[in-house]
Order: structure tokens, then C-alpha cells, then sequence
């Protein structure tokens, strides 16, 4: 049964383009089916996540990570009595958009689109989505409901209006002001519960697994975990509960409490806001003004530690950052070449460079192109076209 406020698959905006109905999934069912079905989901297996994906077997990849949200966020939909399927279909699609070489491959590729229209990953997704995925005789794209749309577009808060975060600032990526003008997605408004379960799920998955592969890539170990809080009292719960207990298990004990911790304290506030604001449809939960899925105010400051605590200790370490410079050369040097020379570009993209009405339009596609490559084609590229140096053998 669903709450009120979520959103109701009979009640849905509907496609951009219109379908029959099928007879044996919900419209979101099929958003979600059509995600994972998509090239850019399966490519998220060979993108990185924190490591480069040739780094190692065990660290997680875009993928794993997206399957991990995806996880989380159904759980926690099914306690709030909100769209599970919705929920998951955002989770399934909020990292399309993601370049090779994760964050650093996006804020490269931000600065070489800065001239023209700018780049983020969600407006990308979008892009993806609307676009560049084209396997259907009828329309380009996935055809997603319009409740995905949104929630691909503004899971982490209005992108526009006085609510709009302050990363947000500045004109809207063409990405997603292009989708925005075919369909408005009320961007100045929050989203959908289902949504911001996403959001959370994602906040929840990379707080717990960025632990478990720091751990496992020996940037930091167990000791400098029991200074932190939340860490800190989950080992000592442990080793009070299983003294004794083998490294890895420990490990795994601990962190999973770390987890738990994460997605009880999420459940517990949204019960509370919800009983609180009492709101009668997805509509009033859009309009409240602020989120009511989030963290409580001592654990999202407890977090902040620990984030803070990975930032130096793990996404800033000297080994990440070696590499972060090689593949950031890999990225500036790929994206002017196919722009400088574009007969480089695969024959079945040279339709659109034909169509490019000028250098904006050209480097578009070639971000396109280039940002939709995963980790490995990407350094094969780099060595083949550009002479870059081999990738590091897994450890």
C-alpha cells in the first residue's frame, strides 16, 4: 500500500512521447527496466568509483555502487509506504552520466566544456536518457516518465529558484536546460520523495563502501577508524560482542553497524517529518520548501567527520592523486583532438558532427563521446591516440 504523498503509477505525468500502457508493469517498472537495459548502465561496470577500475577486482565500480543505491533506496521507500519502483529507477539512473575517472574525469571535462554550455553528470544522465541512448524505432532516448526525468534532474534539491543550492549557481548546463524547455521539470521546486530517497541512498552507500575500500586499498586501517565517531563505537560494539574475531570479519561487523546506523537514522527523521508536515500527495511533498528525507542533525555532523576523514586520508591521497593527474592527461588530451579532428570519431557518430552547426555543437558531441567512454577504452584511447602511458597492472 502507498502512502498519499507518494507518487502513484496510475497518477504519473506520463512520456514525452506517447505509449500504450503495459499490461503487467507500472509505468516506473518499466522506467527501470529501461534503465538497466540500456548501453550507458552496462558501461557504469568498467567506471570508476574512487579507484581506477583496472586498480583492483574488490573496489567497487560505478556499477556496484549504483546496484548498492539502488538497494538502500528500495529498502527505505518500502518502510516510508513510498514508489519502490521509482525510488530505484532514480538510483538505477542518478550516475549515467558520470565520465571516465569519476570525479576526476567530470571536473576536467567541466573545464573543457566551460566555453560551451558547461557539463555536469545529472544533466548529462538526462542528456543520456532523452538523447544519446538509441535503440527505439519511435522516439531517441528511453522515454522515461516525467516523474524520472525529475528525480534524475534535481534528486539533491531545486536547480533553480531561492531553494536552489549554492553549487547550482550560475546558467543551467545546456544538458539540462535543453530537457527542461521540451519538458518542464519544475526545477525551482524539491522532488518527489522518491527521489530524495535516492539521494540518500547514494549518501548512505558511499559513506559505508568508501570505508570498506580505503580499508582494503591499506590508505588507512582499523585503528584510525576507532578515532572517528560512528566507526569508532561500531568496532568497539564488535569486539565487545565477538572478541576475538578474525580481521575481516571484524571488519565487516563493524561496518555493517556503520550501515545500519545510516539507514535507521534516515527512517526514523523522515517518520517523524512526515507525521509532523502530514502531507496529502507528492505535489505538497514538492512544495514543502526542504527536504524530508535527510539525516539527523548529530549524525550528519558525525558524517561530516568521517567524510572529511576520506577526503585527506583516501580521495587526497598521494597514491589517488598520481593517478588523478595521469588520467586528468588522458581526458585534456583526448577531448581537443576529436574536436580539432573529428573524422577520429567512430562512423556512426559522424552523422551528428555532419549535422554540427558550429564548434559548440561539435564539442558537444565530442563530450558526448568522450564522457560515455568507460575507464579502460578511455586509457586505450589515450596509449593508442595520444601515446599515454600504459595502465598500472591490478594489485
Amino acid at each position: 500500500m502507498l502512502a498519499p504523498f507518494a507518487c502513484h503509477p496510475d497518477q504519473s505525468r506520463g512520456r514525452l512521447h506517447r505509449e500504450s500502457l503495459s499490461s503487467f508493469r507500472s509505468p516506473f517498472q518499466r522506467d527501470r527496466d529501461r534503465i538497466i537495459h540500456s548501453s550507458a548502465f552496462r558501461r557504469l561496470k568498467h567506471k570508476t568509483q574512487v579507484f581506477v577500475e583496472h586498480e583492483g577486482d574488490y573496489y567497487r565500480t560505478r556499477l556496484t555502487h549504483t546496484i548498492e543505491v539502488a538497494q538502500v533506496a528500495r529498502t527505505i521507500a518500502g518502510v516510508l509506504g513510498l514508489n519502490s519502483d521509482l525510488a530505484e529507477a532514480v538510483a538505477l539512473a542518478h550516475d549515467l552520466g558520470h565520465t571516465p575517472f569519476g570525479h576526476t574525469g567530470e571536473d576536467a571535462m567541466e573545464r573543457l566544456m566551460a566555453p560551451y554550455g558547461g557539463f555536469d553528470h545529472n544533466a548529462q544522465a538526462l542528456r543520456i536518457v532523452t538523447r544519446l541512448e538509441r535503440h527505439y524505432a519511435d522516439f531517441d532516448g528511453l522515454n522515461l516518465t516525467w516523474e524520472t526525468l525529475e528525480g534524475i534532474a534535481k534528486h539533491n534539491g531545486p536547480v533553480t529558484g531561492p531553494n536552489a543550492d549554492a553549487r547550482h549557481a550560475g546558467p543551467l548546463p545546456y544538458a539540462l536546460a535543453e530537457v527542461n524547455a521540451a519538458w518542464d521539470l519544475e526545477l525551482d521546486t524539491h522532488a518527489s520523495a522518491e527521489a530524495q530517497v535516492a539521494a540518500i541512498a547514494d549518501d548512505v552507500a558511499y559513506s559505508h563502501h568508501d570505508l570498506h575500500d580505503g580499508l582494503r586499498s591499506g590508505l588507512f586501517d582499523e585503528a584510525d577508524l576507532m578515532e572517528l565517531p560512528v566507526t569508532g563505537p561500531a568496532f568497539e560494539e564488535v569486539d565487545r560482542i565477538y572478541p576475538g574475531l578474525e580481521k575481516m570479519r571484524r571488519r565487516h561487523e563493524a561496518l555493517r553497524r556503520v550501515f545500519g546506523r545510516m539507514v535507521e537514522d534516515v527512517i526514523a527523521v523522515a517518520q517523524n517529518r512526515l507525521t509532523a508536515a502530514q502531507p496529502k500527495s507528492a505535489e505538497e511533498i514538492r512544495h514543502m520548501g526542504t527536504t524530508v528525507i535527510r539525516f539527523s542533525k548529530p549524525l550528519y555532523q558525525e558524517l561530516k567527520a568521517i567524510r572529511s576523514f576520506l577526503f585527506h586520508r583516501m580521495y587526497r591521497a598521494p597514491s589517488v592523486m598520481q593517478e588523478r593527474a595521469r588520467v586528468t592527461q588522458v581526458v585534456d588530451g583526448l577531448f581537443p583532438l576529436f574536436l580539432a579532428q573529428p573524422a577520429l570519431l567512430p562512423v556512426e557518430w559522424q552523422a551528428d558532427v555532419r549535422a554540427a552547426e558550429d564548434e559548440t555543437a561539435l564539442a558537444r558531441i565530442v563530450c558526448d563521446y568522450v564522457a560515455g567512454m568507460t575507464d579502460r577504452f578511455a586509457l586505450a584511447e589515450g596509449e593508442r591516440l595520444l601515446g599515454t602511458a600504459a595502465p598500472r597492472s591490478a594489485t
